[in-house]
């Protein structure tokens, strides 16, 4: 990681179109994805979805991997680098992306202005989902879709030729370090970005200075005053609440603000419910006293959670279907009893929520998805799917021979097996008892994925 840092220190400068960020040249690399981040992924993605030539992006991710892309040049609207083949040809390779209008640049700083958490994120490298959630619900495309990056090459090639992928590649490792390089791409570079942003939110304090201004204090606008506004006269209605002259006079009579409350770090326990009084027709007591311990745990992570300083950018969580929630409970060891009613009450029986809590625990409601739904990717997706199986066993190794069903590859007279989520992640499976069981977590690698099942299988 430091070597990268050191070689993406980048100069800046004008050339007379705006702003430009030179990055030196990225040394060689194996052995990982090229986009950590989401929003570096999600850059790969509009590449991957645009490209038609799955070939041609297999090519460009071994010159990225090989140090064959150049110092990176980064503008607005347009990446440029020279990009190095195999036979030492050199090709001036560009991709542009269409730049934000001077209205999308004025909503997006806004409503980044308007939330100090979307400018703590951008200060700390980082952009949070909501922050783009936020600005495409502003009408404000921030990352890249299909067809959104045009390539050009010297090679001229008319659609994404290895250059050009090559170089999305190599963007996407310095996107992951630094996402203004993708708001210096829509037409703003950072230290004008921060400017404007310490600009409106000065403007916004003084409003707010002014609506709380004491009644005797003059506004500033013509000659208007608080009193004029008090007496009926021009202005708009004095604000509720206290100035903050006045509470910075009285800071030391007022009270202090409450602390927020502590974290617990276990929630209690259940009370004992069966006191001697037989329980309604019905109710089952030990269920109810299980029902209010899990009540427990949940309020605790949920207080955790509110406590948290990711947690005012963080999108709440989906809700749960109830037999996935039926899941989730049996995930908390319930006992015998217990369990054989929440496999009645989903639709399994026991060896079946055996399977769903073991999917539960290793991913949750995507790997419970993955469990249990057989699906058909679309073509678009079965080739990225496919050109990932191609590529993930370029570096050594022989690759199996897999049989594809759906979603689902199959190691061809073994007991492993390959499942393909919805988010582009690899599943790894194994026949355990005539049933396919969930082997281990996702990973982007299917390399990666079938090598633990090895692992696993000869550690047992």
């Amino acid at each position: 990681m430091r070597d990268m840092q050191n070689n993406m220190r980048d100069a800046e400068g004008t050339d007379g179109q705006g702003p430009v960020r030179t990055f030196a040249a990225l040394p060689a690399t194996r052995g990982r994805a090229f986009a950590r981040s989401w929003w570096g992924q999600a850059w790969l993605k509009a590449l991957e979805d645009t490209a038609l030539d799955g070939q041609q992006l297999k090519l460009g991710r071994r010159h990225a991997r090989a140090g064959a892309v150049g110092a990176v040049s980064v503008r607005p609207g347009r990446i440029t680098a020279v990009v190095a083949d195999r036979d030492h040809t050199r090709h001036r390779s560009d991709v542009l992306l269409q730049q934000l209008s001077a209205a999308d640049w004025d909503r997006f700083l806004d409503l980044v202005a308007d939330r100090a958490g979307h400018i703590a994120a951008l200060l700390d490298r980082d952009m949070p989902p909501v922050l783009v959630e936020d600005a495409a619900v502003a009408g404000i495309e921030l990352l890249p879709g299909i067809g959104d990056l045009e390539p050009e090459c010297s090679c001229e090639a008319w659609d994404h030729c290895a250059h050009s992928a090559a170089l999305c590649y190599q963007v996407a490792r310095l996107l992951d370090e630094d996402p203004f390089v993708l708001l210096l791409l829509r037409g703003r570079d950072e230290r004008a970005l921060l400017d404007e942003l310490q600009e409106r939110s000065a403007a916004r304090a003084e409003v707010a200075a002014d609506r709380t201004a004491p009644a005797d204090a003059p506004t500033g606008r013509s000659g208007a005053t608080a009193g004029d506004t008090a007496a009926g006269g021009p202005g708009n209605e004095r604000a509720p609440g206290v100035s903050a002259v006045e509470a910075y006079a009285a800071r030391d009579i007022l009270p202090a603000l409450p602390a927020p409350p502590p974290v617990v770090t276990q929630p209690g326990s259940a009370p004992v419910l069966g006191g001697g009084t037989p329980p309604a027709p019905g109710v089952d007591v030990t269920a109810l006293e299980f029902l209010i311990d899990d009540a427990a745990a949940r309020a605790r992570r949920l207080l955790s959670d509110a406590l948290s300083p990711w947690h005012p950018d963080s999108p709440p969580p989906p809700e749960l279907t109830p037999e996935q929630d039926a899941v989730r409970l049996a995930a908390g060891g319930p006992g015998t009893a217990m369990a054989a009613r929440l496999a009645a009450g989903s639709g399994r029986d026991a060896r079946s929520l055996a399977r769903a809590v073991r999917a539960w625990e290793l991913g949750g409601t995507a790997g419970l998805a993955v469990l249990e739904e057989d699906w058909s990717p679309a073509p678009e997706a079965l080739a990225r799917a496919n050109d990932r199986l191609a590529t993930a066993w370029e570096g050594g190794g022989t690759r199996p021979r897999l049989r594809a069903a759906g979603n689902r590859w199959t190691v061809v007279g073994g007991d492993a097996q390959l499942r393909y989520g919805r988010d582009g992640r690899w599943w790894p499976y194994r026949k355990e008892g005539g049933q396919w069981t969930p082997a281990g977590p996702a990973t982007d690698d299917p390399a990666a994925a079938l090598a633990d099942m090895t692992t696993t299988s000869d550690s047992n």
